[in-house]
């Protein structure tokens, strides 16, 4: 399709489940909801709420470079946990990325992810050009 863009990231569910990483549609990039397990297949941090959310909010990114933008040029993020109480960490790293370009923001509490070791996964919302 003319103007449409889909980026892969070679996850692991992206091929088997028919969904891309990112996808820009002129000046806007949706990405897909992003969690903390690494090209192997490994959850990363554990146990650890904010590393989970640095980690996400990295593969955010890169994602983002792809479809040439930033995280400095995201208009929103929605954020999913299995724990609300942990709010204040996940918050403070969602806030140290973006507290000079803070997008709107949703954070919920959801049941579960598609791994139980999976604290928080994010989507983004990004604007490229000027």
């Amino acid at each position: 399709m003319a103007g449409i863009e889909r980026f892969a990231s070679g996850g692991r569910w992206e091929a088997g489940f028919g969904y891309a990483r990112a996808v820009r549609a002129g000046d806007t990039v949706l990405v897909a909801g992003t969690t903390a397990i690494d090209e192997d297949g490994i959850v990363r941090g554990l146990g650890d709420a904010a590393a989970q959310t640095a980690f996400a909010l990295d593969k955010i990114a890169a994602a983002l470079a792809q479809a040439s933008t930033s995280l400095d040029r995201v208009v929103l993020t929605r954020i999913f946990v299995t724990d609300i109480s942990r709010a204040e960490e996940i918050g403070r790293v969602h806030g140290e990325r973006f507290r000079a370009h803070p997008p709107v923001s949703t954070m919920v509490q959801v049941a579960a992810l598609i791994d139980p070791r999976m604290l928080v996964e994010i989507e983004a919302v990004a604007h490229v050009g000027p």
